[in-house]
């Protein structure tokens, strides 16, 4: 390197510092304006913290207990060989990332939101409370088409219009996105945690608590859906061939009391008892086979019905999280104080350029 290049390096070095000075020397002498910048922003951070609602957290966690071996295998293990199918599942369906999307799916959320709730006495449903809360229709009194929409308790959302829909998805988006968080601490570890923000502390805890009852509730029935269809048609079977044998032992009975007494040599009036014997046999054999895999079948049923064990609820007060005033002070002031150099710096720039 050459020392022409070396004293224009110096060079630049000292212009450097000799414009920081330059500039720190500006921004001391505003002193008063950057103070009093800091100052209005603190006072904004202190009325900002004033305003903003406390928001409340309600924690869920809960474990899932899926039960696919033991001596029930064995139970499955010997109705295989017999040929019989008793609707086992792979149970795949819910694992890991797809339960978690099922607790935010649209469809559950908006269930909750019709499931009902007791307010001051009076039974509305959760989309109601959360109107209330967030006072929305103070905006709809001055239009007609939302004045009069209201959210009665019905999961069958009986009478639900398009306005109706429209509002319903609206507050799952905002719940998705801000209000509603669930996940598994660890892979490893069937225990799903959930957690529902809000600034109303008891809307945060009937949602937190309703929203794991409806997702349980659907959980259960489907993946025990096929053990239990294939359940109650065997037990229908089981039903229909007990009425259709104590009919036949009946048809027995009757036929012998026609025979009674009979000249041995009239054989042919003997037919029908031995047939209505026949039918008491056959219907005897397939009531013992039924009653078999009728047994089989709830056996199968209790192992497809998973066990889902709550673990924590949220309890009152919950946990409040609130935008304090040193907070706001801190935050204010750095910002506006902040705000104010920049300001001050690009007026000077633009009177140098001026200039």
């Amino acid at each position: 390197m050459s020392d022409k290049t070396v004293k224009n390096e110096e060079i630049s070095f000292k212009e450097i510092i000799s414009q920081a000075k330059k500039w720190l020397a500006y921004l001391l002498s505003q002193w008063k304006i950057i103070c009093i910048g800091g100052l209005i922003g603190a006072f904004l951070g202190i009325g900002y913290s004033i305003i903003k609602k406390p928001v409340y957290k309600a924690y869920l966690s809960f474990a899932l207990e899926d039960e696919k071996g033991g001596g029930v295998g064995g139970a499955l293990g010997l109705a295989s060989t017999l040929g019989l199918d008793l609707g086992g599942s792979s149970g795949g369906m819910f694992a890991g990332a797809n339960l978690t999307e099922l607790f935010k799916s649209r469809s559950m959320v908006e269930k909750t939101l019709l499931a009902p709730v007791l307010l001051d006495g009076k039974k509305i449903s959760l989309a109601e409370m959360y109107i209330q809360n967030n006072e929305w229709r103070e905006n709809w009194s001055k239009k007609p088409e939302l004045k009069n929409i209201q959210f009665l308790p019905d999961e069958n959302r009986k009478g639900f219009t398009r306005v109706h829909d429209s509002i319903l998805g609206s507050i799952y988006g905002k719940l998705s996105k801000d209000g509603l968080k669930v996940g598994q601490r660890d892979k490893k570890i069937s225990i799903v945690t959930m957690e529902v923000t809000s600034t109303n502390e008891l809307f945060a805890k009937y949602f937190c608590e309703a929203l794991a009852k409806e997702v349980g509730k659907f959980y259960i029935d489907t993946k025990s859906k096929k053990a239990r269809i294939n359940m109650n048609i065997l037990e229908h079977q089981v039903d229909s061939i007990r009425s259709e044998l104590n009919g036949a032992i009946t048809g027995v009975a009757l036929a012998n009391d026609n025979t009674f007494n009979l000249n041995p040599a009239l054989n042919i009036r003997r037919a029908p008892s031995s047939r209505r014997q026949v039918d008491v046999q056959a219907n005897t054999a397939i009531l013992t086979e039924l009653v078999k895999q009728t047994e089989l079948a709830k056996v199968t049923l209790r192992r497809e019905t998973p066990l889902i064990q709550i673990i924590d609820r949220p309890i009152l007060p919950l946990t409040k999280e609130r935008f304090g005033k040193a907070k706001g002070i801190i935050i204010g002031g750095f910002l506006f104080g902040f705000l104010t150099v920049l300001g001050l710096v690009v007026r000077k720039v633009f009177k140098e350029m001026d200039l």
